[in-house]
């Protein structure tokens, strides 16, 4: 074909390519950029590399490759699983062997990727499921949509984690999954929790949707306990706008999980009656094949840059990076992830320190609030359906039992910088620690 790329349009002129184009042209034009300091503040460098520096960081990043896969699937007819196209048994494949697993199962989301797994397990009404409160509410949603109990383990503070040494007692005959969650794209102690899964029979879920590529003790994260879900939603490491993935060495747990996906099923697994449609299209896969074409270099970038920026902030008082458990041998880096102590800021509200950083051109996020404090969980202790399955009397007291102070102060006190920050330039991490450097010194 001898039509011309670029990275807003596909193709100008045929009826095909405008509808391609007009889906790609849809993408948020105002990212969060890793340069996005104030004219003064910037070095003085070849206007061409700041602008190709700065296409780099927007989020998403395509470029001719997405183009050229968007427009084989629409000229192919082809757009769907059962359609028997060639980009979605290719992701899968490219996937599962990027992270060292023997099966991945491509699905529309990380959520659905969650509910999944949950439903392959047959998870439902009066079992129980342990996740950590600092995550977002899909997590928590997932085990809902079974009418499952959520049971919140307390963060670990310095890591962000959950904190392993509380897992035990709250176990019990009702437990049927362990859900970690590997916040940030820093993975949780996955020794501790596999040893837990594996004593008291409990399997482990990974929840991994923040952590393509990372890795403990040198193997990619997903496949260290039963399996492993990840997510493609638009603001991930790589993206599909939407979309998700669960991982596995288990073949028995893989064909569940794909007959729980798709209706009607089709692998050699037992049926449960239950099942739902979760399954990417074509347009999603070649999207995610052409991310992945890219992502070890962004990896690399957000690596270092993370180390660096981690080096500068540790020097600050007041600045607490979130440190790496021991056994993680890479984080994905979807968040960059710090603790504000406001007493060696002049008292500085977190809020005003965040603004003070926007005026330097820096935009940062103070992050999740407390999952089991929040409206949307507590509903759940008046939910009529809950009640029938558990009682109003076990209801309210799960309320009061998954309180979590812990999480509550490392949710006052976090701030977060997200991935596509870290794929700037080591200049732009020093532009980081100056900035905060300066507010330090400025009085309020």
């Amino acid at each position: 074909m001898s039509e011309t790329f670029d990275r807003r349009n596909l193709l100008r002129g045929a009826t095909a390519a405008c509808l391609a184009s007009a889906w790609i042209s849809a993408a948020p034009s105002q990212g969060v950029l890793a340069g996005e300091f104030s004219e003064r503040d910037q070095p003085q460098e070849d206007p061409r590399k700041l602008a190709e520096n700065k296409a780099k960081v927007e989020w998403p990043y395509w470029d001719e490759e997405e183009a050229k896969n968007l427009l084989q699937v629409l000229n192919s007819g082809k757009w769907g699983r059962t359609s028997g196209g060639k980009f979605l048994r290719e992701f899968e494949a490219t996937f599962s062997e990027r992270m060292k697993a023997k099966y991945c199962l491509a699905t529309s989301s990380g959520t659905t990727a969650l509910l999944t797994s949950l439903g392959a397990l047959g998870v439902g009404p009066g079992d129980e499921v342990i996740l950590p409160p600092y995550t977002f509410v899909a997590t928590f949603n997932s085990i809902t949509s079974s009418y499952a109990l959520p049971i919140f383990v307390d963060s670990d503070l310095e890591t962000f984690q959950i904190d392993t040494t509380k897992i035990d007692a709250k176990i019990n005959e009702r437990t049927k999954v362990l859900m970690p969650v590997h916040i940030g794209g820093s993975v949780a102690d996955l020794d501790a929790l596999t040893k837990i899964g594996k004593d008291r029979r409990v399997p482990v879920i990974e929840d991994a949707c923040q952590a393509p590529f990372a890795e403990w003790r040198g193997t990619p994260v997903g496949t260290h306990g039963l399996g492993g879900c990840f997510s493609f939603q638009a603001s991930k490491n790589i993206t599909s706008g939407e979309g998700g993935a669960i991982l596995t060495n288990n073949e028995d747990f893989a064909n569940r999980c794909y007959n729980f996906h798709t209706p009607g099923g089709g692998k050699a697994a037992p049926s449960q009656g239950r099942g739902a449609n979760y399954r990417l299209t074509e347009f999603q896969a070649g999207l995610l094949l052409a991310q992945m074409t890219r992502s070890e270099a962004q990896a690399k970038r957000r690596e270092e840059n993370a180390t660096h920026l981690s080096q500068l902030l540790s020097e600050i008082p007041g600045i607490h990076p979130a440190k790496l458990t021991k056994g993680s041998t890479r984080s994905a880096w979807h968040l960059y992830m710090f603790r504000y102590d406001k007493t060696k800021f002049g008292d500085r509200s977190r809020a005003v320190f965040v603004k003070e950083l926007a005026s330097h051109g820096i935009s940062a996020s103070t992050g999740y609030t407390s999952l089991d404090r929040s409206t949307h969980v507590l509903a759940l202790a008046s939910n009529p359906h809950y009640q029938k399955i558990y009682g109003k009397k076990r209801m309210e007291e799960w309320t009061e039992e998954n309180r979590c102070p812990i999480n509550d102060r490392l949710c006052e006190e976090a701030i977060w910088f997200t991935q596509n920050k870290l794929l700037g330039t080591k200049q732009d991490m020093e532009k980081i620690a100056q900035a905060i450097r300066k507010i330090q010194s400025t009085k309020t």
